[in-house]
C-alpha cells in the first residue's frame, strides 16, 4: 500500500513538472526581429517574452532574427535553428522579398519549405505567419500577389496568421527609424502587441487543454 501511495505521488509530481516544463518559441525573422537600429530588449520578441512571463505561460522566446535576411536564407538555417527543440515557430520573414522584387512565388515556396522542414521533426509544432505588405509604388499586381501568400500558406498549412505585422506602425514617421523601414522603440511594441493579439489566445488555449489532460 505504502509503495503504491508513493508511485501515485511520484507519478502526480511528474505531471506537474511536464505541465511547468517551458517551451521554445522561435521567432525566424529578419531585422525586424533582430531587433535593427534599437537594443536587444527593445525589440519585439524581447517584449513579447515580458508578455509571456506576465502571463505565466511556460515559453522561452528564441530570437533567430538576421538582419538582410530573406525566405530563402531563413530557409537556408532552418536546419540549423532545429537542433533545439521548437514548439512554436513565429515566421517574420518575406519583407525582404518584396523588398527585392522577388517573385512571390518564391517565396511562398520557400515559406512553405520552411514549414515542411520543421513539421517533419517536429509533428506537434505551432506554426504563426506574420504577414507582410509592400507599398504601393511596387504595382498593383506585385502587391496583391506579395499579400496573399502568407494568408494562403497560413490557411494551407492550418497555421495562424497576423495579417500585417507592421499593423498601425508601417508608414508613421513617429513609430520608425529615420529609414522608415525599421521600428523604433515605440514602434516595436506596437509590433509585439501585435503578435501577441494571436500569440496569446493559442498559449492560453494550450495550457487549459493540458490541465484537462492530466
Amino acid at each position: 500500500m505504502i509503495k503504491l501511495l508513493y508511485l501515485l505521488v511520484a507519478a502526480a509530481v511528474t505531471i506537474v513538472f511536464a505541465d511547468e516544463s517551458p517551451r521554445t518559441m522561435v521567432v525566424l525573422g529578419d531585422s525586424i526581429a533582430a531587433g535593427y537600429g534599437v537594443d536587444g530588449d527593445e525589440a519585439f520578441p524581447a517584449i513579447l517574452q515580458q508578455k509571456i512571463d506576465a502571463a505565466r505561460f511556460p515559453y522561452h522566446v528564441v530570437n533567430a532574427g538576421v538582419s538582410g535576411d530573406t525566405t530563402a536564407g531563413g530557409l537556408r538555417r532552418i536546419s540549423w535553428v532545429l537542433k533545439q527543440r521548437v514548439d512554436l515557430l513565429l515566421i517574420e520573414l518575406g519583407g525582404n522579398d518584396g523588398l527585392r522584387g522577388i517573385n512571390p512565388e518564391e517565396t511562398r515556396k520557400n515559406l512553405q519549405s520552411i514549414i515542411e522542414k520543421t513539421k517533419a521533426q517536429f509533428p506537434d509544432v505551432k506554426i504563426v505567419v506574420c504577414g507582410m505588405q509592400m507599398p504601393a509604388n511596387m504595382g498593383p499586381e506585385y502587391t496583391r500577389q506579395y499579400r496573399e501568400v502568407f494568408a494562403d500558406v497560413a490557411k494551407k498549412n492550418n497555421a495562424l496568421l497576423i495579417p500585417f505585422l507592421l499593423e498601425g506602425v508601417g508608414a508613421r514617421a513617429e513609430l520608425n527609424q529615420v529609414d522608415r523601414i525599421h521600428p523604433n522603440p515605440e514602434g516595436h511594441k506596437i509590433v509585439a502587441e501585435n503578435v501577441w493579439k494571436v500569440v496569446r489566445p493559442l498559449l492560453a488555449g494550450e495550457r487549459t487543454a493540458t490541465k484537462k489532460d492530466s
